[in-house]
């Protein structure tokens, strides 16, 4: 029984710790959110907790998509065994 606990306990707390891969918006209000018919994307990446890289801005990703107008954005982190690899790329839409 001990051990279910603990192994249950500490599956919650590491949880993601060797893959994740998940994506939510940046904003909170949804009311009238509309895409818009441009997407573009920027990215940042990390390795080994000693080099990192990269433009994750809206404004970066604004420019890659061709995007004047931003209606939403959200953001995507990707990390591999606690962060020796990561990723962390914005995403706008727009017009």
């Amino acid at each position: 029984m001990k051990n279910a606990i603990l192994l249950i306990l500490l599956s919650s707390f590491l949880a993601g710790c060797i893959y994740a891969d998940v994506q939510r918006p940046l904003g909170t209000e949804f009311n009238k959110t509309e895409l818009g018919s441009k997407v573009g994307e920027s990215s940042n990446k990390s390795l080994l907790w000693l080099v990192a890289w990269g433009d994750a801005g809206t404004k970066s990703a604004a420019t890659n998509g061709n995007i004047t107008v931003i209606r939403h954005a959200d953001v995507r982190i990707f990390s591999v065994l606690f962060g020796l690899y990561s990723q962390s790329t914005t995403i706008v839409y727009g017009d």
